[in-house]
């Protein structure tokens, strides 16, 4: 069965600390990239970082200095370090696994909300 498992997500303060991981089970084959994208309420998914192989990676420019994305040897676990969140940051944070073949796989979602 494939999984693909968000998490580490919760409520913080502005100006606080979360990281984000996601982990894909290991009968996923040829994996290209992995990357976190999320959704606010009432607003279209947009991606947020994307690791790719030979460690290619891409920011979404609203996250540039605040977020790094990360992964482990094996490519099958990625991590989203967020520092010095904001409300906007706010949202539903999802995984997507990136395969070099036609069919990509999501994650459920993790929340992420960060309020006083």
């Amino acid at each position: 069965q494939v999984q693909v498992v968000e998490s580490g997500g919760g409520l913080v303060q502005p100006g606080e600390s979360l990281k984000l991981s996601c982990a894909a089970s290991r009968n996923i084959a040829g994996i290209y990239a992995m990357a976190w994208y999320r959704q606010a309420p009432g607003k279209q998914r947009e991606l947020v970082a994307r690791i790719a192989v030979g460690a290619n990676i891409d920011y979404a420019d609203s996250v540039k200095g605040r977020f790094t994305i990360s992964r482990n040897k094996a490519f099958n676990t990625v991590y989203l370090q967020m520092n010095n969140l904001q409300p906007e940051d706010t949202g539903t944070y999802y995984c997507k696994v990136v395969r070099s073949g036609p069919i990509d796989y999501w994650g459920q979602g993790i929340q992420v909300t960060v309020s006083s």
